[in-house]
């Protein structure tokens, strides 16, 4: 009895260290593919669900973990700010991306959000870095775990969407040039990889549109469609030419399939896969309508669009599958939130609208605030739903910047059209509710403008000198989270979820740090 004693323990022990080091070794994926689809939509993905094949969507929403009601943690959502949100796991408050641009006070003109003139650009002449990210990646994350040796890429259809996904430590980010049609990146992370300049010199864009119209992918497509416009009488038929034909095929059906060749050629040649170490691919594909033209306008291009995003996604899972195994990658894929919205006159159908001119409104205020306090540029500029004050004059002038806030509230909210102003004082200091907290995320005290003026649902927001010109809409778009692979249950869960949970959720299967400003808990049921 004694020698069974004495032996039982360590061999315990053994099977016990043998038991945990097989669970390390099999929860730990090869590649980690992040999917952003810009203005992705749940009832657009469902409907046309009669028209996919069993690659792409089919897969992801049978096999995968679909939260299937997700939404971002902010209030203004476009796909500049929400691409950042992904990554980082945090909202624009911390990361600093509060929109594609935003006004530069110091020159008072609008700057772009990857705009550097420190990096060149390679083979495009816009120049470009992460820097304005004010906060580590999932990427970055995986860089600084691995002392460098982790694979990321990003590849996408636009120049913010890859640099902010890719973060600041990865080996590329690339996008389409809509000059010139060449896939293009920045010297921020180097020079072009062999592969990335291979592929572009062996199918350039321009050779790919001269042989290519954009028709229907689908036979049903004539016999089918979701919109109330009805079935397709005539169809469509493109042919991308001209001066802005690389412009017009980003937002075409066809540019999905483009960007998954290019991720294909990265998987197989980057390195990604060919040992232990975890690997990261950022892909974002595009989901909008043609050109941004209303889909009123263009339902049976917008049913094609998806037709060949799902294509495009069966391509990609094919190809990282081929290459690492199945099971070996983990893939999640998730929207941008939001949709190009409708410009319909509503007051044809004598709904409550109307045009709030937010430049005029700005004039209006300064007179106020001379009325008040005397001679002085008040309002140096605005943008967007914005207005910039000239915080060296009140400072000059030995003014209360809280009461100028205040008196310049007050006013505003007597304007037509207006349903709330949020000054960046009430903001910052303003009680906790759910509503102002989400306006609060999109807040950035760097770069955002003193008064955000919020304009009521259906009204047009106008601005006579810069041009900007939107109707507001205040609806819920809807789409989701799906995580698929690396041996991750399938479920569908409808509790409510918000895309800061990517990144942490990501990290912890990775075992890595998640972003340093994502505060959010992982996601739970993920193997670790």
């Amino acid at each position: 009895m004694k020698r069974i004693y004495y032996i039982l323990p360590p061999l315990l022990a053994v099977l016990a260290i043998a038991s945990g080091e097989a669970q390390v070794a099999a929860s730990v994926p090869k590649v980690v593919v992040s999917i952003t689809v810009d203005q992705l939509r749940s009832d657009y993905l469902n409907a046309f669900m009669p028209l996919y094949g069993e690659d792409g969507f089919k897969l992801l929403m049978k096999q995968g973990r679909v939260y299937s009601h997700a939404e971002f943690p902010q209030s203004r959502l476009n796909r500049a700010a929400c691409v950042a949100t992904v990554a980082t796991g945090t909202v624009p408050y911390d990361h600093g991306i509060v929109d594609d641009r935003w006004l530069d006070r110091k020159t008072l003109r609008p700057v772009g959000c990857v705009d550097d003139d420190m990096y060149e650009g390679l083979l495009t002449a816009e120049k470009s870095s992460a820097r304005k990210l004010s906060v580590s990646t999932l990427g970055d994350e995986l860089k600084v775990a691995t002392e460098g040796k982790a694979i990321v890429y990003s590849i996408a259809p636009f120049r913010d969407a890859a640099i902010l996904s890719a973060g600041h430590a990865a080996d590329g980010a690339f996008w389409i040039n809509t000059t010139t049609g060449r896939w293009c990146g920045t010297s921020y992370y180097g020079q072009l990889p062999s592969w990335l300049l291979a592929a572009d010199r062996n199918e350039p864009l321009d050779d790919l549109l001269r042989r290519t119209d954009w028709r229907p992918a689908s036979a049903l497509s004539g016999n089918f469609s979701y919109f109330l416009s009805g079935g397709m009488k005539h169809p469509f038929s493109y042919k991308l030419k001209g001066s802005h034909r690389f412009a017009a095929f980003s937002t075409s059906g066809l540019v999905n399939e483009y960007v998954s060749s290019i991720a294909k050629t990265c998987i197989n040649h980057s390195g990604m896969g060919n040992d232990p170490v975890t690997d990261y691919l950022a892909v974002t594909y595009y989901a909008g309508n043609y050109e941004h033209k209303p889909v009123s306008e263009t339902p049976m291009e917008m049913q094609d669009t998806y037709v060949r995003l799902d294509k495009a996604l069966g391509q990609l899972i094919q190809a990282v599958d081929a290459k690492v195994g199945k099971g070996n990658a983990l893939y999640v894929l998730t929207s941008t939130g939001y949709t190009d919205e409708e410009t319909t006159d509503l007051t044809r159908y004598r709904i409550p609208a109307g045009t709030f001119y937010i430049n005029r409104s700005a004039g209006l205020l300064n007179m106020y605030l001379i009325a008040l306090y005397g001679q002085g540029q008040y309002v140096e500029a605005t943008l967007g739903n914005e207005i910039y004050l000239n915080r060296k004059l009140i400072e000059d002038k030995q003014l209360s910047l809280a009461d100028v806030l205040e008196r310049s509230q007050e006013i505003l909210l007597q304007s037509d059209g207006v349903k709330d102003v949020y000054t960046s004082q009430r903001l910052l200091l303003g009680a906790w509710t759910p509503g102002i907290s989400r306006i609060r995320n999109s807040y950035n005290p760097k770069c955002s403008g003193d008064i955000q003026v919020q304009v009521a649902p259906g009204w047009r927001l106008y601005n006579e000198e810069t041009k900007d010109n939107r109707i507001v809409r205040e609806g819920y778009t809807p789409f989701p989270i799906v995580f698929y692979g690396a041996n991750i249950p399938a479920e569908t869960i409808d509790t409510p979820v918000t895309t800061d949970c990517i990144a942490p959720t990501l990290a912890q299967v990775m075992r890595i740090r998640a972003p340093n400003a994502c505060s959010t808990a992982a996601l739970t049921g993920f193997a670790n």
